[in-house]
């Protein structure tokens, strides 16, 4: 058996399920599958967020093991429903490594990346259709759809001053906003600055990562619901934080 290739290919499934936000449980779940479908009855696999571990004894009974660190984490349900599509179709027919390999290489290549123009439509709808949810009326709409634009352009072009660092840029992106909420208001084009801002503050809530936090401590994986929830706050006070500041600044000027 060809262990490390056997690693290599276990470890890059779970990398791509992590990219797209699986949770902890799904992660470990389909690499010791896949590792068990190929034989590796001994398989051991830890998963925490950001990090994956897969180790397996060869035949001589020397431990072989491969780390791969996960350094971003998006939330892409079709790419994850592809890779949970491609486990169980090598999990059932087991084609050589080597094979497997390319098929799991082909579908990082055939991921989808959408048009920026699409991207900004959905930002503008976002902000356009949630602020009418709080009792804002149809100018009010149009801001908070201007305002996800302007998340649009912070997260595009001004979040990457703040670094990696996803609490400065959500901070950023929050108090670019709420500017742009007070703009709109103050030039007469909407009525009600606090409902244009919640509604556009809607596209940074975290609530998948909330979601996710919740069933991965059901699940009994405590280290990583734990990190989600912390990231969740840590999100949360990062919009507080630029909202207020931009308000208090708005305020001042």
């Amino acid at each position: 058996m060809d262990y490390h290739g056997l690693l290599n290919l276990s470890v890059e499934l779970g990398c791509q399920l992590m990219e797209s936000g699986a949770e902890i449980y799904r992660v470990e779940d389909s690499v010791l599958r896949l590792m068990r479908a190929y034989g590796a009855q001994d398989a051991q696999i830890f998963a925490i967020p950001g990090c994956i571990t897969v180790s397996v004894s060869a035949e001589n009974g020397e431990p072989v093991t491969r780390l791969c660190r996960v350094d971003a984490h998006n939330t892409d349900l079709d790419h994850l429903e592809l890779c949970n599509a491609l486990c169980r179709q090598l999990c059932e027919q087991t084609p050589p490594v080597e094979q497997a390999r390319r098929q799991l290489a082909d579908l990082r290549r055939r991921r989808p990346r959408f048009h920026p123009i699409a991207v900004m439509l959905g930002y503008f709808l976002i902000g356009a259709f949630f602020t009418p949810f709080f009792g804002g009326g149809l100018m009010d709409a149009l801001c908070g759809g201007l305002c996800g634009l302007a998340i649009y352009v912070a997260n595009r072009w001004l979040a990457p001053l703040a670094g990696p660092n996803m609490f400065f840029r959500t901070l950023l992106s929050a108090a670019v906003s709420s500017l742009a909420a007070q703009l709109l208001v103050y030039a007469g084009v909407g009525q009600h600055v606090d409902t244009i801002t919640i509604g556009a503050l809607m596209i940074l809530v975290p609530g998948v990562s909330l979601t996710t936090a919740m069933r991965e401590v059901m699940a009994g994986d405590l280290v990583s619901g734990v990190s989600h929830t912390a990231e969740s706050i840590l999100t949360a006070t990062a919009i507080a934080l630029g909202t207020g500041a931009a308000m208090f600044l708005g305020g001042l000027l």
